[in-house]
């Protein structure tokens, strides 16, 4: 501080040269900071100075207190010039890289469609051809939906949590498109109905032909002349055209389903191969249309599902159902021309 009767601050010097030291010799910003801080802080060194002030003579505080203002302004700028000097050195330090100019150019790859959305695509484009719509719903379902208005038993396995995840509140995520079904047939008011209901499912398994969240495309077709014959012939159709194989051979096994009687197991067989499980079918159950709103002495049904992973693994020859959702490119790029 001031000597009594005079304005001269005899630490001004020794701090700017300490701080000049400091910020010029600074090799990063976080030396810079520290720098400022110890100088401007809280408890940096000005701030002592200025808790000094009090203790003077009145008529000395207004000099003093210009001076140790001009000392914050001066070691101001030697931080920011201390940034800048930081600044154009990491530019000359990027600028002095060797870049050889001779190396082919980084290309942006086209993308693609996953083969799973193309499977989907490929199906959607032959049920439409023989007329069938598409339709929605979400994924998140209640119970009633998803169970109860297909007919399930209330002690039915598949409620169990062991293959369902349900949420906190009571709902849960579908485990088939089946749901779709009932909210279309109420969102009609009267038949004919037909159409397919793809999109995403869970289920609480996992294994090399198995995913927790996976791909089915459920249809439904309702009428007044709808038939098991019409059944196994828009199932045989489909499968021939998404093969490309009109050798393909169907076969029927009696299986149980609660939300179609009679059900029944749908194989394939190609030229080449041994019976592949692809679908599950059967004609509507009675208690199903009523639950659509479906008046069940008049009309009748067959509903069928099928999974794309299945499909997709078929006709593309997979054989690990998880290769679908690793993300790896090298297994990715093989579909991008398609």
């Amino acid at each position: 501080m001031p000597e009594s009767g005079g304005t001269c601050l005899p630490s001004e010097n020794t701090i700017l040269q300490d701080a000049t030291t400091r910020f010029v010799g600074a090799a990063d910003n976080h030396a810079l900071d520290e720098a400022k801080a110890f100088f401007l802080g809280k408890n940096g060194q000005l701030q002592t100075l200025l808790r000094g002030l009090p203790s003077l003579p009145a008529k000395e505080r207004p000099a003093v207190g210009k001076q140790l203002n001009a000392l914050r302004e001066k070691i101001e700028q030697l931080y920011q010039e201390g940034r800048d000097r930081l600044r154009k050195e990491k530019m000359q330090r990027t600028l002095s890289q060797k870049i050889d100019v001779t190396l082919p150019g980084r290309q942006i790859e086209s993308g693609g469609l996953h083969p799973l959305s193309l499977a989907t695509e490929r199906a959607e484009n032959i049920f439409s051809s023989i007329g069938f719509g598409i339709a929605d719903g979400p994924e998140i379902e209640t119970d009633y939906y998803n169970f109860t208005a297909l007919n399930h038993p209330p002690d039915h396995p598949a409620r169990s949590m062991h293959d369902t995840f349900y949420t906190s509140d009571g709902r849960l995520l579908r485990t088939h498109t089946s749901p779709v079904q009932i909210r279309h047939m109420l969102s009609h008011s009267a038949p004919p109905i037909r159409a397919i209901a793809p999109g995403r499912v869970y289920r609480c398994d996992h294994d090399a032909t198995h995913s927790p969240m996976f791909h089915q495309i459920e249809g439904i077709w309702i009428d007044d002349t709808v038939t098991f014959t019409g059944l196994k012939g828009v199932l045989g159709a489909f499968f021939r055209a998404f093969f490309d194989d009109d050798d393909i051979a169907l076969r029927f096994r009696p299986s149980y389903f609660p939300f179609t009687e009679p059900s029944a197991e749908c194989d394939i067989r190609r030229s080449d191969g041994d019976w592949l499980e692809v679908a599950g079918c059967g004609m509507i159950h009675p208690n199903v249309l009523v639950h659509g709103g479906v008046d069940n002495t008049q009309y009748r049904g067959f509903a069928f599902g099928v999974g794309v992973e299945r499909l997709a693994m078929l006709l593309y020859g997979v054989t690990d159902i998880r290769q679908f959702y690793e993300n790896d490119l090298r297994f990715l790029k093989q579909f991008a021309s398609e």
